[in-house]
Formats: structure tokens, sequence, C-alpha cells
């Protein structure tokens, strides 16, 4: 080890293949000083025992993309570096063997359609033909990906360490890092056995062993070991080298060729824990021991659909650790409580399949500071403060686990480690027949069951029209004729004060907030490149005060992009745990809040886009007028020991008027006939507000500069290549969820980002961008024929640039 460098640009901890992807892509970046440090050997921790399926398809059109540039690397490595690497292409099925399961593959296929993904559906006969050891006699049909694929794990981490090492890097093995240093909130390098290397950056690729890592400099990194196992088999008669891999997910298994025999696993309902004491010192290249008494639930399953599996030699049933995460993604970027510190972890069993795309972002991010687009679904700022309890994270955890091959329902909710987080009027809404979701441990009421009629509030999945669907229905037509109140305590709230506070703001805030105490702006906060990096609300409640409002589950991504491009003499905090929120929304809620308090609610005294600080039944309350449903109304933030008390008073105030409790499902369709934007679905990193229509909210007419300025004058004098629209479709029974093949004058031309039924209008209603390289204008949107894939089948669809809902007496509510 007497070569071990005294600096380095990077270090990467942890030598499997997610390390030495990103090892890899560094050196292809031109940050050829930087070191990988690997405890023992690589892919000595849990690479080596990894099945190595590689699947492209998911819910997220960037993370599709990702793990497609995996499958486009896995092609070339080989010839780059000399090392096989045991990747073919050999295409995967998808089974599904009832009406569900075959609705939720048609809509994978529309997914991937929409995701420029090839998938094709096929008949249960056409399947065998492809995999003919297998029975179809319960089969409904099958899905096949033509572009997924196979690898060896270990032969592909060594082959991206060579070309790592072909660019410069430095590969040691057989070194621990036993500290990172941390200086007053730097990072400073890293101790190892044979010296300390001095560093900027550290990127903690330890699988496993990351979490721990992490946290002995105050980073959480929500992830557990479980279990998972495989059977290797002898040679089967009749498996050939080109047989796809094949998912089966209504027998909870997965299969793939294997040196002529099959590999086969499964996700148990049931799954084990390990290390729940922390993982063993010296463990490496080990396997824990075989449990086939376990295993065998899956036994049946298997052996029907592949009866060979009944005579087949057995040379192994392997158990291996593996690192699982709260909600089954991984966990990728720069730590919220670290500048400089990256994780790349929590892979859940697919990093084989993620690694090549995972170490190619993982490597931008820490070399450029930024990722290179939107990965919100596997940003570490995903998490919270719930997250930092192990046993949280273990039983949620082995929840998702258990629900890899399940139906993944619309909506659908988990049941684990609930109720945590409450708002004070939990026990009342309960008793009204609440039933609530869970977000960021947050109990929120989702909908409302009318308990005197024999109603149940319990959640009846489906594909087709939910059971909750009539209770919004209610809930939405409540809130466009009279009122309604919805528990929005979640809500996360920054305040941010200080001397420097306004000028601040104003250079991270793309619309105006250096406006007068009292005045609320929405706005959105921009990347250099325009991209939408947070949707707030700021009220500025004195000269050098603001309030910042945003969704519940951004309370850490947007904490820290406001923290991180803060300058000058300001400090921010988060007060979320300190107030309640209660939304009074609906053309009644005048009247109903000019019972309890004695402000003037008129609009001459309290016009739209204003906080005003009032007393509500005696306590005080920060009222917001501002509205996500398209009617009058105030959001109203109060303590929350007095949060009951406004409650209460509200109901009583309200009943002559009409006054209905509401949940998130009913602000969800209400928001869709108003085209208000959702951040994280129709809004994001990858999409400027001139891209989606926010243009007005930015303060593009003043001198006053703003970070993302340049991108968006330059995009008005340029044009777009994508515009977000509206769509509908004339059968109400068409249902509508989001990732939908937009097609013009029948083109691929987009997908929808959000999806749902709007109640007032009485139609399905999707949001979406149009796209086409050649620029985006009013005339080319309204110029072509619109439809819609649903579930492989084609729908026409009408476009529109204007809300659906937006008549003069809604117009006057909204605005006056």
């Amino acid at each position: 080890m007497h070569d071990l460098p005294t600096t380095a640009r990077a270090v990467i901890i942890g030598g499997g293949i997610i390390g030495c992807s990103t090892a890899y892509h560094m050196g292809k970046l031109g940050w050829t000083d930087t070191v990988l440090l690997e405890r023992k050997k690589l892919t000595s921790g849990t690479t080596f025992h990894a099945a190595g399926l590689v699947g492209q398809l998911r819910t997220s059109a960037n993370i599709t993309q990702l793990l497609g540039y995996s499958v486009d690397l896995y092609k070339r490595l080989e010839a780059e570096t000399g090392l096989q690497t045991g990747w073919k292409m050999n295409g995967g099925l998808r089974l599904a063997c009832n009406a569900e399961r075959w609705t939720e593959v048609k809509r994978q296929a529309t997914t991937a359609h929409s995701f420029g993904l090839e998938m094709h559906l096929l008949t249960p006969q056409e399947a065998q033909d492809l995999w003919p050891l297998m029975t179809i006699d319960d089969l409904v049909g099958a899905a096949y990906l033509p572009t997924d694929g196979q690898a060896n794990p270990s032969d592909i981490t060594q082959s991206l360490a060579k070309g790592a090492r072909m660019a410069g890097v430095k590969i040691f093995e057989d070194t621990t890092v036993t500290r990172i240093i941390v200086e007053n909130g730097r990072i400073r390098g890293v101790e190892t056995p044979f010296g300390t290397i001095e560093c900027e950056k550290v990127i903690a690729c330890a699988g496993q062993w990351t979490r721990t890592l992490a946290a002995t400099v105050g980073v959480n990194v929500p992830l557990v070991s479980v279990e998972h196992q495989y059977m290797v088999t002898e040679r089967i008669e009749g498996v050939t080298p080109d047989l796809p891999t094949l998912r089966d997910p209504d027998r909870l298994t997965y299969w793939k060729e294997d040196v002529g025999g099959l590999v086969w696993g499964g996700y148990e309902p049931n799954p084990k824990p390990w290390a729940l004491n922390g993982i063993p010192e010296e463990f490496h290249f080990d396997l824990l021991t075989s449990d086939y008494d376990h295993y065998s639930q899956f036994m049946d399953n298997a052996i029907a659909r592949v009866p060979a599996l009944a005579t087949a030699g057995v040379k192994q049933l392997i158990n291996g650790p593996e690192s699982f995460t709260p909600d089954g993604n991984f966990i990728l970027g720069e730590a919220p409580e670290l500048r400089n510190f990256y994780v790349g972890a929590g892979f859940n069993a697919f990093g084989i399949a993620s690694a090549g795309g995972a170490g190619m972002a993982l490597a931008e991010w820490a070399a450029t500071g930024a990722a290179p687009y939107d990965l919100w679904p596997v940003d570490i700022r995903r998490f919270g403060r719930v997250h930092q309890s192990t046993d949280w994270v273990r039983a949620r955890t082995l929840e998702a686990y258990g629900k890899h091959y399940t139906i993944a329902w619309p909506s659908e909710e988990m049941r684990s480690v609930r109720p945590t987080r409450r708002s004070p009027l939990y026990a009342h809404l309960k008793a009204a027949g609440a039933c609530f979701g869970e977000k960021l441990g947050w109990e929120r009421p989702n909908w409302f069951a009318d308990l005197a009629a024999g109603e149940t509030p319990v959640d009846r999945y489906s594909y087709q029209r939910p059971g909750w669907f009539s209770a919004v229905a209610r809930e939405h037509h409540a809130a466009r004729t009279a009122a309604v109140v919805i528990d929005q305590t979640s809500f996360a709230k920054f305040t941010l004060k200080g001397p420097g506070a306004a000028a601040a703001l104003n250079w991270i805030a793309a619309g105006n907030v250096d406006r007068a105490v009292g005045s609320l702006t929405y706005t959105q906060m921009l990347n250099p490149k325009g991209g939408i990096e947070a949707d707030v609300t700021v009220a500025r409640v004195a000269v050098d005060e603001f309030y910042i409002v945003t969704g519940t589950g951004f309370a850490t991504r947007d904490f820290d992009w406001i923290d991180r491009n803060l300058t000058g003499d300001c400090q921010l905090v988060d007060v979320t745990s300190g107030s309640s929120v209660l939304s009074l929304m609906g053309p009644h809620a005048r009247q109903v809040l000019s019972a309890v308090t004695d402000a003037d609610l008129s609009n001459a005294a309290f016009p739209f886009a204003t906080a005003r600080r009032i007393s509500v039944a005696g306590c005080p309350v920060l009222a917001l007028r501002v509205t996500y449903v398209g009617e009058l109304g105030w959001e109203l933030h109060m303590p929350t020991d007095v949060a009951v008390t406004v409650y209460e008073a509200l109901m009583v105030a309200g009943g002559p008027h009409g006054l209905t409790n509401a949940g998130y499902r009913a602000i969800e369709t209400l928001r869709l006939e108003k085209g208000y934007r959702a951040w994280g679905s129709d809004i994001g990193p990858d999409h400027t507000p001139v891209e989606a229509g926010l243009a007005w909210a930015c303060k593009l007419k003043s001198g006053v500069d703003f970070q993302g300025r340049a991108a968006l004058q330059a995009q008005l004098a340029g044009g777009v290549r994508k515009r977000l629209a509206c769509f509908t479709v004339d059968d109400p029974s068409v249902i509508l969820l989001g990732r939908e093949t937009i097609t013009r004058n029948g083109v691929r031309a987009g997908w929808l980002s959000s999806g749902g039924f709007g109640h007032t209008v009485g139609l399905p209603i999707g949001l979406g961008y149009v796209r086409n390289p050649d620029g985006v204008t009013d005339q080319y949107m309204t110029s072509g024929d619109y439809a819609l894939e649903v579930a492989s089948e084609i729908i026409p669809a009408r476009l529109h640039l204007q809300p659906l809902y937006d008549p003069a007496n809604a117009r006057v509510r909204s605005v006056e």
C-alpha cells in the first residue's frame, strides 16, 4: 500500500458494481484523480451473488432512460476493456394470469411505448413459443421486451473497474475506510490503515454497509439488509442460451438461463431481515445458510409453471443479503446533511440493471453538482426525519419487499408503521369517516366515507373506477358548490429570516417576492437551465421574514435547495411541526369564515394573493388567500395547540353553508380541472416555466435578475420543443392515470404526466407535454389530431390550452 495517494479530488467507498461504475464514469468525465477504496475485494459484498437480470421499464421515464443507458453500456463494454461481461440481450417476458394483472401489463406496455421502449403484447401461445419449458394453461397473456437481458455481475464489475483504471482512476482493495474526516461541516478526507487521503468529495457506494458508514458523519441513508434466495439448477433439457428472462409475478418468481440450467428465485410476502445487530466484521464473499423451509413456499407455484423443475438437479440454493429501501427505489445523490457527500446505495436486488446508468448519473452529479436529469424517484432527498428510525425503515422496507410482485394498484397506500405523524385533528377526522393515506410519515385524509349511509373508510383498489370514486365526487361537488375544509397540516413550512432575506430569496425565486409585507407569491425556484427545482408559496410576514409553504413530500428537498442557494445574512428554519393548516375552500368559504372572525374578509380588504394575521374563534391564525382547487378560499395556518378549536368552530359555523370535510383525492380531481401543475409529475427540473405555461409567474418583465432567467429568455426568443397541455376523452369510463401515450396525427408525441377524472366536467382529464424536436407553437399544438394510448388501446382525445373549469363566476371567486 506504499502507493496509496495522499490527495484525491474524489474518493469512492465500495468496490461493488455501483462503485466501479461510478469510478468508470468519473474517469470518463476527466476526474482521473479519483480513488476507489474497497474494504475487501471487488464484488465481495453483494454483487458477487446477484442473479444478474437486466430489465429496463420503470414507472418513471427518466429511471427507464437510466436503465436503458445500462443496456447500452453493457453492449459495448467488452469491446472497450477486453474483459467479458456475460451480457446477452435475450429479451424479457412478463406473464399475466388474471384479468387485473393483464390490465396492469397492458398499461406497462403503454408506459413502455410512452418512453420509447419496445414492448410487445403476446398471446399465451406466443409466450410459450419463446419459453417452451413453461405451462400456459393459466395465462391470460404476456409482454415481451426484446432489449432486456442478463449479465454476469462479477464480470461486468471487473470490466468497469478495468475501464476506470484505463482512464487513470486508482483502485485499492483490502483498504478499509476507518473514518471520514469532517471539519467545520466540510469533508477533508478519509482515513485508512495505510494513511489518510485528503479529498473534497466522498461517494459512498458501500451497499448494505452504507447506512452505518454515512451515519458516522450525520447522514441518513434509509436502507436495511434482507435475505434474498434463489436456486441454481443443473442442466435441464430444452434450456437454450437464448431463453429470455422470465418474470411470473402472480407466482412471485423470476427465471433466467444459466449454463444450460435455470436460475430462479422469488419475492415472498414474509421476507426475513438480516443483520439486525449489525453486519459481521469480516463478512465478505459470504453467503447465509440456505433456508429450504422458507424457500419451499415457492416450490409448488414454480413446478406448476416449469414442470421440468420437479426432476431437475439442484446445484445450490443461494441465500445472500441485499440492501432494500422503504419504497423499493434505490438512493442516489448528494446528502442534504453534508455537502460533497454523495450516495449510491439501496438497489433492492436490481443493482445490476441499474449500475451502468446509476454510476453515470452519480459521477456527473458529483463532478458538476447537479444530476444529468430529474432523478426525483431515487433522490436521497425524498426521505425525511421519520426515516432516521431503523425500526421504521425496516418495517416499511419489509412491506415493500413483500409487494415486489403484487399488483401495483393506482394510489395504493402502504400499511406498516402507521400511524406515526398525526395532525391534532386525526381523531376528529377518523370519527368523521376519514380514510387516511400516508406521506413522509404523516397521516393525511384521502377521502371521507359517509358513515351514516353505511360506507366504510377502506380503500378498494382497481384499474377501473376505485372504491372511493363516488365519495371523492361528493367532496369535489361540495368544493364547487358550497365549501370544504381540508386538513393540510402536513405541508412543509419554513421561515427565512434576516436582513438579507429579501435579496437572497428574490434571487432564488423566479417570481417577485420582494413586495410589501402581507404579500403572497406563488413562485417557482429554478436551476441555471431554467428547470423547476421547487414550486412554493411565499408569504412576506415582516420586512425581514418570509414564510414558505411547499408540499409534504418535498420537505427535505426544498429545504435543501433553498438552503444551498442562499447568500447573505439570513437563516432558514423548518417550522413544519409547529403549525397546523386547515384549507377552507369553496364559493361559501367567505360566509363560513366570517362567522368565526371579526376580520374584514371582503375582496377589497383581503384580496387574492395576500396574507393576514387574523383571529379565528379567538385563536391566532395566519390566513393565506390562495387556492389549489380553483375556488375562493384561504389556507389557515395556526399553532398546533389551537387546531382543534378552530376546526370545531368552522364545522359549526359551516353547517348552514354546506361545509363538509374533504381529502387529498378531491384536491387532485379539482386541480386537474383547473390545470394546476403538480411538482414531481407535471413540472420538475427537466421542465421550465415557459414549457409548463408558468412564465406568467416569473418576474420577466422586471429588470430584476434571478437564477434561471437567462435560460427562460432564450426560450422565449427561440421557442421550445415541448409544451404542457390538457387532454380529455369523451368516454367517461376511460381511466387515465398518467403515462398514457400521446399521439399527434398518429405519431408518438409524449405522454401524460397526470391523469384523473373531473367530476364537474364529467370527463377523464390528463396533463402532458406535446413534444417535437422542430419546435412546439400554439399553431402546432392546435393543428394536430390527438389520441391517447390507454392500456394498449388507442382512444381519440381533445387538446385544450385553457383550463377546463373556469366559468365567469369561478373566475370571480378565485381572483376577487
